[in-house]
């Protein structure tokens, strides 16, 4: 980001003078994400002796300055140190620093003081054109204030606005909007015909760098559990805004208290269906409801002007993954010790929940979303776009991870690296599943990440898209953000209910987990090999410009 400043400094500040007034036009050019250069030109009071300037500083929050400078006299030689902190608010920078000339070092004792504050020149000039900022320099700062007050009639654009500075969420990586050439990475060993090469252009997004793991679904399935169990024990208050009851999380659940929580009983599974006498979450009872708009049905011409509620769908959708797909999946073959473990035992906190149909991704997606905005909102912070499920195209795009023709996320055009390592976990040969050094999932974030950063864009899991599946879609869609979306009702025909699904897994052979390959499974349809991983969409040209 560059900045164009315009200070006024005092130098050797104290209680009651200042020896040295400085005048000083800088130039900020941010590098990286903390490191910033800042190239300046001083002029001294007394007119006779200029100076330039190439300071070295950190920047940490974006808003809160600190670092140490190197400033050099005429730009030849190293005349000074100064360690400084100060603050940056809508364009204004206040800084104190310490100055120590590097004659200090010799003996000498000339370190001064300083204050000055700074206004970035690129404001001050749209503000000054207007006639509604005076501009007052004084021993200390510069003062900006409103001397007329109003527009004075000229076109500015509201001016309290909320600063925006875009925060990677925790667990994300950002994907640079750019072009993508999407089709076959090899040769299409069905003649299917499923995916035509076509050149298309996708906007940046933050997606997860690893897939959802059963951690981070568990916190969903308790978040809904506690939701229901504070219902049940009348936790909740009136909202001061809206008057509905909402309710209280400062109110604590105990569910290890064994009596007096009587009201709690129907959430767990009834006692004649205990096993060995353990009392457990009936997990039938967990379900999360939310709304969503539908924009495509709402940008009809025959709707214009309809009422909204027209659009908002409602969906209740039950939470807990289908752990028995371990025994379903596979016929004659013993697969219950994942049943009864995989999703709950700590020793796959970190491998990819799986079991989670379609739906119950986007409900984990609607859910996430709130706990974010939730979060922002007390604090008066801008919300970002919705969390979701990524686009085909969006997913086949940051699984190539900028190797626009190669068939796998590390390149290729093997699945093994120079020393015969497999680079993925998936089915190498025929039926050896631990060569690659798992059995079924591994953790996420096993193995190299691709040039996004992102983990197990090959096989692991294969991942749910939103979009529907139609196998001449490349034929049709648009270059622009292309995708397909269509929500089938349960009446409809199994077919409109398929969805694509990318990347293979731990039971695919080294076909499904090509970058290009495409695959579809109905949305109802919970498996042993089908995750996700989330997107949300940048908001702007590029997080370079922030």
């Amino acid at each position: 980001m560059d900045h164009l400043y315009s200070v006024i400094s005092m130098k050797n500040v104290s209680i009651d003078y200042a020896r040295d007034l400085i005048i000083m036009g800088g130039y900020d050019f941010l590098v990286g994400k903390h490191f910033s250069i800042m190239p300046s030109l001083l002029i001294k009071t007394d007119f006779k002796e200029t100076q330039t300037d190439l300071s070295l500083t950190m920047k940490i929050y974006n808003n809160i300055l600190t670092g140490i400078a190197l400033r050099g006299y005429d730009a030849k030689s190293l005349d000074a140190v100064i360690l400084y902190v100060g603050a940056q608010i809508k364009g204004f920078r206040l800084v104190y620093s310490y100055d120590i000339n590097t004659s200090y070092l010799n003996g000498f004792n000339t370190g001064t003081h300083e204050i000055s504050v700074a206004y970035d020149l690129r404001l001050l000039k749209k503000a000054a054109k207007t006639g509604i900022l005076c501009i007052a320099s004084a021993a200390i700062a510069l003062f900006l204030a409103g001397c007329s007050g109003g527009y004075n009639g000229q076109l500015l654009g509201e001016q309290d606005r909320p600063r925006w500075n875009p925060i990677t969420p925790y667990g994300m990586v950002f994907v640079p909007s750019g072009v993508l050439h999407i089709g076959p990475s090899d040769q299409d060993v069905n003649s299917a015909h499923i995916a035509k090469a076509k050149q298309v252009s996708i906007v940046g997004f933050y997606m997860d760098d690893t897939e959802i793991t059963n951690n981070e679904y568990r916190q969903f399935v308790n978040w809904v559990r506690d939701s229901v169990a504070h219902v049940m024990l009348e936790h909740t208050k009136e909202d001061a805004n809206t008057g509905k009851s909402q309710i209280d999380w400062n109110q604590k659940i105990d569910w290890k208290k064994t009596e007096g929580q009587d009201q709690l009983e129907e959430i767990f599974v009834p006692e004649a269906a205990r096993v060995g006498g353990i009392k457990e979450i009936d997990v039938n009872k967990l379900w999360y409801v939310y709304d969503w708009v539908d924009f495509k049905q709402a940008a009809l011409s025959k709707n214009r002007g309809a009422d909204r509620t027209k659009f908002i769908r409602h969906e209740k959708c039950q939470v807990y993954p289908d752990t028995l797909v371990w025994v379903r999946d596979f016929t004659y073959s013993y697969n219950e010790p994942m049943t009864r473990n995989y999703f709950h035992h700590p020793a796959f906190d970190d491998y990819p929940v799986v079991g989670v149909t379609w739906p119950q991704a986007n409900a984990f997606c609607a859910w996430r979303t709130r706990l974010w905005m939730d979060y922002n909102t007390v604090r008066g912070i801008p919300l970002m776009d919705v969390f979701r499920l990524p686009t085909e195209s969006e997913w086949e795009y940051a699984a190539r991870g900028g190797k626009k023709l190669s068939p796998y996320p590390w390149g290729g055009p093997y699945v093994r690296n120079s020393k015969g390592c497999v680079l993925a976990n998936f089915k190498p040969g025929r039926g050896n599943y631990p060569e690659d050094g798992g059995f079924y999932t591994v953790r996420a974030d096993a193995y190299w990440p691709n040039d996004y950063g992102l983990y197990n864009m090959a096989g692991n899991a294969s991942e749910w898209t939103s979009t529907a599946f139609y196998e001449n879609s490349y034929s049709f869609v648009h270059d622009l953000n292309p995708d397909i979306r269509y929500d089938a009702d349960k009446a409809e025909s199994e077919t409109l209910k398929r969805k694509v699904i990318r990347g293979g897994s731990w039971k695919d052979i080294g076909y499904f987990i090509e970058c290009g390959t495409r695959h579809w499974e109905y949305a109802d349809s919970a498996k042993s090999y089908i995750g996700f991983r989330c997107v949300t969409t940048f908001l702007g040209r590029d997080i370079s410009d922030h």
